[in-house]
């Protein structure tokens, strides 16, 4: 009998999911309040010994194993295993620039480029690249594939002085329209003079996301079992197959669980590390099929003795959130499991397909509608080293993303929505935790029926959410009375605002789509809203670019905004002749108005224009990039000044 060892991949984020997500329901004033839900904290628990981990792991792991393994019935599919002391008189000459559009003030967020003022660096195409500002001339480079790796490799950057930490991702299924994705790694690199490569930081898992306090990295990775599934007879029963599956789950080994990271210094030297036994901890309710680990890394002191300084939980999550001394992971509800069948090694390989939202997990029953329940964990990292775990909570429904969560006055607040099945009785809702213990002291609800949220921003007592179907309810929610958050305002007017960003006193900006009566999407629209009056918001100006979208919409990092001056850019896609840009927009207290539209040059034979993907004001230029380059403009007359290529 035949077997192969089946190395368990958590799922990937993808446009399948994407759409799926976008279908489902959420909120409308008119839905009567739900009926308030009781909230449980969940109280991490550390093992006592590896004999415990591994007796916990297995058993739960098998509750939980089904005849295709952790994954439903077998589909076809492609499966790949797959700071420093900045010199004062170089403060002193730094132009005045934009940083990455974070979540939180003074907590970092990975992205595709970072500048100083001083530098512009970029991660694209396996190469790292520094562009000083000064003569908007490439400096210095480095190959990131190590000489074997793809190119196309996705890479994000954090940058603390003259260090940098590269994230290449890795791992998840492949779609033939797309390419294979190399390992996950993290790369430490020096970027006085030529740039070198420190440290390379291979974890055993999936890369979900990173913050960067100070100069102080704290990394997310989640891993799933690798476990040998014996292959079984064709005529053997799902039944047998599954009983078959948990035997061989509870022989597993503890290295079948337990994660390892690897790490390999500049002379070459490589030594590997386990998370211990007794920094693994586990809720009361978990599967043992899923493992987060925290890794730290101080860019300032580099991979110290100590590794990475691991910790792990037995829990998955898909959404990390920040603040200066908190940092959350959060595991979203599946409405479906990502089918990793046992692989044959001498299967033939077909096109991928992927299991519709709609189909259950083994242990869900086909009649039973799906619980949404999402976890939040909380973890303190005021100090030096690896974060203490502090408290756990739950909450009813779905977060959005990162923004459905907010941290303010020793409070969380989180906006989920709870879809329903039929997608007619969906609704969502703003729950207020204690942070100390993640304990529910308030909820408000019924913020609609049939909608899901779009987007949500909490600034300090207010929060704001964007609820869509046919038309776009703006609900302003007063969070000042953490025991009785309450809804004091609703406006409502066509499309949606995919995301909101401050715009200084009484002033919100959303950007997202216009639609017509019926829900049909029309085109981008930038609205500036008066949210002065909690009672009654208002939309001041709107403007609108028919048959058009923007990454900004799912993407907080591609959106610019220069508080100084107002200035305002997004990228900007055509539907209709195909034009790729970035739109500049001037921002006041009462309008937006269109300055005008950056693009970057064609780059081949066939007219291919690559998409603007960031937007950053250094001194009086606005620098903008894209894959194929860099390019400078002029901040008032928009007037091209530079095009630095990246290839």
């Amino acid at each position: 009998m035949a077997s192969v060892n089946v190395v368990m991949k958590p799922p990937i984020r993808t446009a399948l999911v994407a759409m799926a997500l976008a279908t489902a329901a959420a909120c409308t004033s008119s839905a009567p309040p739900p009926p308030k839900q009781r909230l449980e904290a969940v109280r991490l628990v550390s093992y006592t010994s590896c004999d415990e981990l591994l007796a916990g792991l297995r058993e739960r792991a098998a509750e939980n194993v089904g005849a295709w393994g952790f994954g439903g019935p077998m589909v076809k599919y492609l499966a790949r295993d797959t700071a420093m002391a900045v010199p004062e008189s170089k403060i002193a000459d730094t132009p005045e620039h934009s940083t990455t559009n974070v979540h939180e003030a003074g907590v970092d967020e990975p992205d595709l480029v970072k500048t100083d003022g001083n530098r512009v660096i970029t991660a694209t195409g396996g190469v790292l690249r520094i562009t000083d500002t000064a003569t908007r001339k490439v400096t210095a480079s480095l190959d990131l594939t190590g000489g074997d790796q793809p190119g196309y490799q996705p890479a994000e950057l954090l940058v603390s002085g003259d260090r940098a930490l590269v994230l290449m991702r890795g791992g998840g299924m492949v779609f033939d329209a797309i390419a294979p994705m190399g390992e996950t790694r993290y790369l430490l690199v020096d970027l006085s003079g030529q740039p070198r490569v420190l440290s390379t930081i291979k974890p055993e898992g999936e890369y979900v996301d990173a913050r960067m306090v100070g100069s102080t990295v704290r990394l997310v990775t989640r891993s799933q079992p690798g476990i040998t599934f014996p292959r079984p007879a064709d005529a053997t029963s799902e039944a047998e197959r599954t009983k078959i599956n948990q035997a061989t789950v509870r022989r597993a080994p503890l290295e079948a669980w337990l994660p390892e990271v690897e790490i390999t210094d500049a002379s070459g030297a490589t030594r590997k590390h386990s998370v211990p036994c007794e920094r693994v901890s586990h809720p009361a309710d978990y599967t043992g099929t899923s493992l987060l680990t925290l890794h730290t890394i101080d860019l300032a002191q580099g991979v110290t003795a100590a590794g990475t300084d691991p910790i792990s939980l037995a829990a998955d999550g898909d959404i990390v959130y920040g603040t200066g001394q908190s940092l959350y992971v959060a595991s979203n509800p599946r409405w479906w499991w990502p089918v990793q069948p046992p692989a044959v090694e001498d299967a033939p390989q077909a096109p991928v397909t992927e299991p519709t939202p709609s189909e259950p997990t083994p242990k869900t029953p086909a009649t039973e509608e799906p619980q949404e329940e999402t976890e939040v964990h909380r973890f303190d990292i005021g100090k030096p080293g690896a974060p203490a775990y502090v408290a756990s909570g739950k909450v009813p429904g779905r977060l959005l993303n990162q923004y459905s969560l907010s941290e303010h006055d020793g409070h969380l607040r989180i906006a989920t929505t709870l879809t329903s099945t039929d997608q007619r009785t969906s609704s969502s809702s703003v729950y207020v935790l204690e942070a100390a213990g993640m304990r529910k002291v308030g909820e408000v609800g019924g913020l609609g029926k049939g909608e899901r949220i779009y987007s949500v921003r909490f600034l300090g007592p207010v929060g704001y959410c964007v609820t869509f179907k046919q038309v776009d309810p703006l609900y302003t929610i007063d969070l000042r009375d953490p025991a009785e958050p309450r809804v004091t305002g609703e406006l409502k007017i066509t499309g949606y605002s995919a995301y909101l960003h401050p715009a200084g006193e009484g002033r919100l900006i959303g950007i997202g789509q216009e639609a017509g009566q019926q829900g049909r999407t029309l085109g981008s629209q930038v609205s500036l809203f008066d949210v002065s009056d909690p009672a009654g918001p208002r939309r001041l100006s709107q403007l609108f670019q028919k048959d058009s979208g923007s990454a900004a919409e799912w993407d907080p990092h591609a959106f610019l905004y220069w508080p100084k001056t107002g200035l305002s850019v997004i990228p900007l896609s055509s539907h209709t002749d195909g034009r790729e840009g970035a739109m500049v927009l001037q921002i006041d207290d009462s309008s937006v108005t269109r300055r005008g539209l950056i693009e970057h040059p064609r780059q081949r034979a066939d007219g291919y224009q690559p998409g603007i993907q960031r937007s950053m004001v250094i001194g009086d230029s606005i620098w903008t990039v894209s894959h194929g380059g860099v390019q400078v403009n002029d901040t008032t007359s928009l007037a091209r000044q530079a095009w630095i290529p990246l290839h």
